[in-house]
């Protein structure tokens, strides 16, 4: 995942807890998102990879209430249909996908797209006024503040 990740996504595992992976999806250019950066987390129960992981969004982005557990065929709400050979890319591969629809679950929201382009604009400052984002990434920080200052 760290070597070689899919398309507007990024993960690292916790230093202290290694079941516990925070990742940034960055919005895709083509959609309401663009721009935005949202953390969230993957937590994993020591059953790993046999059972699926809790998924929450942290950063709020219009499309999932923050830190709020999101129902999707690879979360923990559905473990019959959990493939043990997911990986951390094929989950977060999945639930950007989910983050562009427009399906409703539990833990989404429903907002219009200028209301997502919003929440886009002010991802990067949610984040830096986050103390676990700048902690798991620092060198992510450090670019968004050069970029807002």
């Amino acid at each position: 995942m760290q070597r070689d990740p899919p398309p507007f996504v990024w993960a690292v595992p916790e230093e202290k807890n290694i079941l516990t992976w925070h990742y940034i999806i960055r919005g895709p250019p083509d959609s309401p998102f663009a721009g935005g950066e949202y953390h969230g987390v993957l937590l994993f129960p020591s059953e790993y990879p046999f059972k699926p992981p809790g998924i929450k969004m942290l950063t709020p982005s219009g499309r999932f209430q923050p830190d709020r557990k999101i129902c999707f065929s690879m979360s923990d709400f559905h473990p019959g249909s959990w493939n043990p050979a997911w990986s951390v890319s094929t989950i977060l591969t999945g639930l950007l996908s989910f983050m562009l629809s427009d399906e409703m679950t539990t833990g989404s929201t429903t907002t219009t797209d200028a209301d997502k382009r919003a929440y886009a604009a002010r991802s990067h400052a949610y984040n830096l006024g986050q103390r676990k984002f700048k902690e798991v990434f620092p060198d992510v920080s450090s670019i968004i503040t050069l970029i807002l200052t």
